[in-house]
């Protein structure tokens, strides 16, 4: 069962509202795609505060206006499950556009930098939330530091 702007979890009560919306849309999502509950709240919460302080006035606007957090997709889901790649090391590693922060067996890259140290800061934020470790890899493709 979704979580509602009336009945969700504890660790949201104090989230200002778009935040807590916000953060119900993206754990519900998680939970269809086979997250448990115990990951996708901590997450569903860090990524919810990102969204909001990254989002534009009218972006935010707009989803307290017009954002349905329990309303899902007929056609199910988007994505094959795949709870296993939380449990994968955050890697940073050359990429033709800078440098990319991605899970280790991801085909993509999660976000790619213009410079190292922004994507060091990024994929240790990332493997923070996720409870892995980050390694970091050198241009010619060495290990740098774990």
């Amino acid at each position: 069962m979704p979580w509602t702007l009336e009945d969700y979890p504890s660790s949201f009560k104090n989230l200002d509202k778009v935040i807590r919306k916000k953060a119900i849309d993206i754990a519900n999502s998680m939970l269809d795609e086979g997250y448990g509950e115990d990951r996708a709240i901590p997450i569903a919460t860090s990524q919810a505060k990102e969204w909001y302080e990254n989002a534009s006035e009218n972006e935010i606007n707009d989803y307290d206006k017009n954002g349905q957090p329990t309303k899902r997709s007929e056609e199910g889901k988007k994505y094959d499950n795949n709870p296993e790649r939380l449990e994968e090391d955050e890697i940073v590693v050359s990429h033709e556009d800078g440098w990319a922060v991605k899970s280790r067996n991801a085909k993509q890259p999660s976000q790619v930098f213009d410079n190292k140290d922004d994507a060091i800061k990024r994929g240790r934020e990332i493997a923070k939330n996720e409870g892995t470790k980050l390694v970091v890899y050198k241009q010619d493709g060495t290990v740098q530091k774990s």
